[in-house]
């Protein structure tokens, strides 16, 4: 109990549950959504934080972190990016390929509540990555479809990918995202924005039902990794012993906790109420491991 204690306590933006809790605050969330894109936003709101889009009826979905849409029905999803995982099997990173499928899911998303295609709302990806991607240095990279033939052609579908590198250092971004990036990286407080985000994390951390939510959130993924673990021991042992090797036990026990993990996260996948980061970070599996499972169970 002391120990969740202490990790609630030492919980920063970077942490999922924060995040999420901190970009739930619509002064906030609006705030930065204006400094990035140097406009005024009149109003957002909140399609859902963390929502479950589930493509078709074998599919166990995704959790997208934050969605909002403005007074102009432009639809922004922003994500929290710690660590820049790569496919264990392909070696490629994945997150080019995770913003194309967050894309898709976004629209088809918007099209099922009887959106017609041809007016599909502008749409902005963010990653929020603690890491510089294409290591330029640039403090934002934005994306949107052009003609190789000539560069200056742009498509207008509306559909927009940006990445922030809060480890940049080329580019002119406002004060405020610039200080905002510092608080990401070194938990500095430098303007009156990175103080309201500090005191919005000061309060959570002194809300009693914010605490018992983030310890009933890690009480559940405790016990999904020890049935999990249990689970894989129990497989692993009878493939050691079956296997008839001399050391059957050991080695079972040891791939027992490979299958526990495994076991774990699909039991956590089923459920679809964990976001894949978490799960990762839960059973100690790859970012490329959870989403190969889930692509398993689709």
């Amino acid at each position: 109990m002391q120990d969740l204690l202490t990790k609630f306590a030492n919980l920063t933006i970077q942490s999922d549950f924060i995040f999420k809790k901190v970009m739930s605050r619509k002064r906030i969330c609006k705030h930065l959504l204006e400094e990035l894109l140097q406009i005024e936003i009149a109003d957002i709101n909140y399609i859902e934080a963390e929502k479950t889009i589930d493509p078709d009826y074998s599919s166990r979905g995704i959790r997208l972190d934050i969605i909002v849409a403005d007074d102009k029905n432009t639809h922004y999803n922003l994500e929290m990016q710690v660590k820049n995982n790569k496919n264990p099997n392909t070696g490629t990173y994945v997150l080019p390929k995770r913003s194309r499928y967050y894309q898709a899911l976004l629209d088809f998303d918007l099209l099922q509540a009887g959106q017609p295609y041809d007016m599909l709302p502008p749409t902005f990806i963010i990653f929020i990555c603690i890491f510089d991607f294409f290591e330029k240095g640039n403090y934002v990279y934005t994306f949107k479809k052009r003609c190789l033939e000539n560069l200056e052609l742009e498509l207008p579908d509306e559909a927009t990918t940006m990445l922030l590198n809060t480890k940049g250092s080329h580019g002119e971004i406002s004060k405020d995202l610039k200080s905002f990036y510092d608080y990401v990286n070194n938990h500095i407080v430098t303007t009156d924005f990175t103080k309201q985000i500090d005191d919005e994390i000061s309060y959570l951390k002194l809300d009693t039902k914010v605490r018992r939510e983030y310890m009933l959130m890690e009480a559940r993924l405790l016990d999904e990794r020890r049935e999990g673990i249990a689970e894989g021991i129990a497989k692993g042992e009878a493939i050691g012993i079956a296997k008839g090797e001399a050391m059957g036990i050991v080695k079972g026990e040891a791939m027992g906790i490979t299958n526990a993990n495994t076991a774990t996260a699909k039991r956590m996948l089923a459920k679809g109420c964990y976001s894949l980061q978490v799960i990762a970070e839960l059973t100690s599996l790859s970012i490329e491991q959870v989403e190969a499972l889930k692509a398993e169970q689709t």
